[in-house]
C-alpha cells in the first residue's frame, strides 16, 4: 500500500512512520505543515528510505490537498494532524478549532473527491482512518469504570471538544457519503520523540537540570498510559484488518497517578544518573504542586476489549518496561530534545519553508 499520514512528523505520528518503514513493505507520504509539535528530526532513521516521502503542506490548503491525491495516489489516509495540549487550547482556542475542525473537513472533502473517482477495485479497499482520543468521553468518576466505543462524548477542555468534532465529523462523511472511515481514539501516549512540554518528557528533562518537577493539584489524576511503539503497531493494524465504520479504542491497560508516574520518572534517575546537585538529593525533592488548570479531568481509561477480541491486538510493553526505555532514551539522545528546546529543529531553520 501506500498510505498518506497526516502530522506524520509530529510525536505519535512519527512512531507510525518509522514503523511502517522499518516492519512493513508499504509506501509512506507524509503531509505535515512543521508547526512547533512537527519534527523531521525524529524520522532522520527512515527519511533516506525510498518508500518515504515527505510534503510540507497544511490540511486546510484544500489546493494542495487535491494535488497531493491526484499526484500520490494513495490506497489509505491516516489522519493524525492536530493541536493537541490542552493547556494550549485553554490558552488559544482558535488554532485548534482551524485544525481539528476545518482542517479534519477539508482533508475528508479532498479525500472523498478522490475516492469517487478511483476504479471499483480501489474505490472498495480505500480506508480513511482518523486517530482520536479518549478524552473526547470526558472523564471517569468511579474507580472501575472504563471507556468503551460506545462511551458518550462529554468533552472538557477546547482540545477534546474539537477532536470529538472532528469524531463526529469522519463518521458523518461515512453515514451520509459512504466513504470508509475507521475512527481510533487512544489513551496518554509516551515515548521517544515526545515533544518536552508534555508530563513524562518535561519531568525527566527537568529532573536532570535540576529545575522543579510541576504537577497540576495534588497529582491525583489517573490516566492510562499507552508506549507510543505498542500505539503504532495498532494503528497499522486498524487500518490494514479494522471493520470500514467501526471505532476501536486504543490503551496501555497501565493507569497510574500523575504523582506517581513523576516518583518512578524519579526514581529511576535516582538509579540511572543520581543528582550531583548540591541539596537536591533525590530527585522527588524537585516536586512541586501547582495551581491545577481549568476543568482538569480526574480519570480516563480505556476498555481495550474490543480491538484485542477483533484485531489481536494488545500491548506488548508494561508501563514499568516503557517507562525505563523512555528515560533511558532521553538520557541517550541528548541532542535531539536540546535542538527542539533552543528552536534550532524547526522547519523553518531546516530551510522548508
Amino acid at each position: 500500500m501506500k498510505i498518506l499520514v497526516t502530522g506524520g512528523a509530529g510525536f505519535i505520528g512519527s512512531a507510525l512512520v518509522r514503523h511502517i518503514i522499518k516492519d512493513t513493505e508499504d509506501e509512506v507520504l507524509i503531509v505535515d505543515c512543521l508547526t512547533y509539535a512537527g519534527n523531521l528530526e525524529s524520522l532522520v532513521e527512515v527519511s533516506n528510505n525510498s518508500r518515504y516521502c515527505f510534503e510540507q503542506i497544511n490540511i486546510c490548503d484544500r489546493i494542495g490537498l487535491e494535488r497531493i491525491f491526484t499526484q500520490h495516489k494513495p490506497d489509505a489516509v491516516m489522519h493524525l494532524a492536530a493541536e493537541s495540549h490542552v493547556d494550549r487550547s485553554i490558552d488559544g482556542p482558535s488554532a485548534f478549532m482551524e485544525t481539528n475542525i476545518i482542517g479534519t473537513y477539508t482533508l475528508l472533502e479532498a479525500a472523498r473527491q478522490y475516492w469517487l473517482a478511483l476504479g471499483v477495485e480501489y474505490k472498495s479497499a480505500f480506508r480513511f482512518h482518523h486517530v482520536s482520543t479518549d478524552e473526547v468521553y470526558g472523564d471517569l468518576h468511579g474507580t472501575d469504570d472504563l471507556f468503551t466505543e460506545t462511551t458518550p462524548y462529554a468533552p472538557s477542555s477546547p482540545y477534546s471538544a474539537s477532536k470529538a468534532s472532528s469524531d463526529h465529523l469522519v463518521r458523518a462523511w461515512h453515514r451520509t457519503y459512504g466513504l470508509p472511515t475507521i475512527v481510533t481514539n487512544c489513551s496518554n501516549n509516551y515515548g521517544p520523540y515526545h515533544f518536552p512540554e508534555k508530563l513524562i518528557p518535561l519531568t525527566i528533562l527537568n529532573a536532570i537540570a535540576g529545575k522543579p518537577l510541576p504537577v497540576y493539584g495534588n497529582g491525583a489524576q489517573i490516566r492510562d498510559w499507552l508506549y507510543v511503539e505498542d500505539h503504532a503497531r495498532a494503528l497499522y493494524k486498524v487500518v490494514t484488518t479494522g471493520v470500514v465504520g467501526e471505532t476501536y479504542n486504543i490503551g496501555g491497560h497501565n493507569e497510574r497517578k500523575n504523582i506517581d508516574v513523576v516518583k518512578t520518572i524519579c526514581r529511576l534517575l535516582d538509579e540511572l544518573v543520581p543528582s550531583k546537585l548540591v541539596g537536591v538529593g533525590h530527585y522527588e525533592n524537585l516536586i512541586t504542586y501547582v495551581t491545577d488548570r481549568p476543568g482538569h479531568d480526574l480519570r480516563y481509561a480505556i476498555d481495550g476489549a474490543k480491538i484485542k477480541r477483533e484485531l489481536a491486538w494488545q500491548p506488548q510493553e508494561t508501563f514499568e518496561s516503557g517507562i525505563r526505555k523512555t528515560v533511558e532514551w532521553y538520557l541517550n539522545n541528548k541532542t535531539w530534545w536540546q535542538r527542539v528546546q533552543d528552536g534550532s529543529y524547526s522547519g523553518e531553520r531546516l530551510g522548508l519553508n
